[in-house]
């Protein structure tokens, strides 16, 4: 009999965690110290794929929420630590956006969905909706450069919707 859906998918992911672990890029621990979950996750790597190579190894040792609605949950938690951040300096408001990063990131590690390329497909959307926008200011002979913000917006708006 096979384990219900719910349970092989943890253990594939325990699992993604130990071989992740194992993979360390040839870093060792510091002699005398046991390794650690996190040891040889490259801190050069490219930020996104850090924070996904991250909660892959803490989820693999159980620390993970249980459902992704949970992880919304904690980016609900973050906005509102950064919207208060805001009011209070720069470096504040930056620590609690990259916390909303990495719970984004974890939000797309629990939907088994590639943070990379979702937020690549999001760039092309921007792209071609943006550049949709720039082509009726020039159909009106108009430059974004000297449109207000309002009148973008709606102009956005509309490409939206189609």
């Amino acid at each position: 009999k096979r384990a219900p859906i719910r349970r092989r998918a943890a253990v594939k992911e325990q699992w993604a965690g130990i071989k992740a672990t194992e993979k360390d890029n040839g870093a060792k621990p510091e002699r005398g110290r046991p390794r650690r979950v996190l040891d040889g996750i490259p801190r050069a790597m490219p930020a996104l794929q850090r924070a996904n190579a991250i909660s892959t190894r803490v989820a693999g040792v159980g620390f993970d929420w249980a459902q992704p609605v949970d992880v919304v949950n904690k980016m609900d938690e973050e906005v509102r630590e950064l919207r208060e951040a805001l009011t209070e300096s720069p470096a504040r408001a930056a620590e609690e956006l990259g916390d909303l990063l990495f719970s984004i990131a974890n939000l797309a590690r629990k939907l088994k969905l590639d943070p990379e390329s979702a937020l690549r497909q999001a760039n092309e959307k921007f792209t071609q909706r943006f550049d949709a926008l720039e082509k009726q200011f020039e159909k009106r002979g108009r430059s974004v450069d000297g449109a207000t913000l309002e009148e973008m917006e709606a102009v956005w708006e509309g490409i939206k919707r189609t």
